[in-house]
């Protein structure tokens, strides 16, 4: 399967890309647990159908230490206790703010004062920011049918 257009060979793509992976390296350097930013940027990617960065983002996460439990459970998150109060909050606010479209309110007061017991200012506005990043990596993915499963961790420096 080949990619309805060559991201890394556009030159307009290219640039794009260059630009948002600044906004990534801002996010990295954060605050934020990487381990939190791993399980955000796999679970967006899951609701959303981004095989390219649930592959890239699974991979990573175990590369980085991340357990194969969790990573199984993910999906399933609250249900699974093998997660943090705030990792879950975390991922309750992934999934809301994914899945505008889908609520008429948008990301609820409840989820975000969660978060907000958990996180600080910075740390919330590397998270807001990181689930806006994730998602538009995934639907430029998704909307160029990027083929998934052949990345190796570290691919992307």
């Amino acid at each position: 399967m080949d990619a309805r257009l060559n991201l890394f060979g556009n030159p307009v793509a290219g640039q794009f890309l260059r630009y948002i992976n600044s906004a990534g390296k801002v996010l990295a350097d954060s605050t934020l647990p990487a381990a939190t930013q791993e399980l955000v940027k796999l679970r967006a990617s899951q609701i959303n159908g981004c095989g390219f960065c649930t592959d890239m983002h699974s991979k990573d996460a175990a590369h980085a230490g991340e357990t194969s439990v969790r990573l199984n459970l993910l999906a399933a998150w609250r249900e699974a206790n093998v997660f943090t109060d705030a990792e879950r909050a975390a991922l309750e606010l992934t999934e809301q703010g994914t899945r505008i479209a889908d609520a008429a309110g948008g990301v609820t007061a409840e989820a975000w004062e969660n978060a907000a017991k958990h996180y600080d200012e910075d740390q919330l506005a590397a998270l807001v920011s990181l689930i806006a990043l994730i998602n538009a990596y995934n639907r430029v993915n998704v909307i160029v049918q990027q083929p998934a499963g052949d990345y190796q961790p570290g691919q992307f420096g």
